[in-house]
């Protein structure tokens, strides 16, 4: 019931109290202290309350900001932050590419997404294969 050892401050606070109010005017006293007390908790519980609602509504306005930009703006953009256009824009050069290289024909001037560290290796269909050599 009381805190870690505090039954002797207890006791010395209420010895103080009945010496110094004395025992007629004590109980009146500790009624007042109790309204008190209960004013205080009741301030500190519209306090909190409040506070909850303040962060409630915040969370809110942050909902309402996000629904309208989903409103206004492309769904897939605004929910990843525009991923999904990146990898669409990486698929279509790739794609570009290999038809460039299927066709033979050039390409129109757009720069690789990465660039090759290593030069191509494999031999065109015009140099000659090398064969390889046969143990006798």
């Amino acid at each position: 019931m009381f805190p870690e050892g505090r039954l002797l401050d207890f006791l010395i606070v209420g010895a103080v109290a009945l010496i110094v109010v004395g025992p007629k005017d004590l109980p009146v006293l500790m009624r007042k202290v109790g309204q008190f007390m209960a004013k205080v908790r009741g301030m500190a519980a519209e306090f909190r309350a409040s506070f909850d609602e303040l962060a409630r509504q915040s969370e809110l306005d942050e909902l309402r900001r996000e629904v309208n930009a989903l409103r206004t703006a492309q769904p897939l953009d605004v929910a990843t932050g525009g991923v999904f256009s990146d990898i669409h824009n990486d698929l279509t050069g790739a794609h570009a590419d290999i038809n460039a290289q299927m066709t033979g024909t050039p390409l129109a001037e757009t720069p690789p997404a990465v660039a090759p560290t290593e030069p191509a290796t494999t031999p065109s269909a015009s140099e000659p294969v090398p064969e390889p050599a046969t143990k006798a």
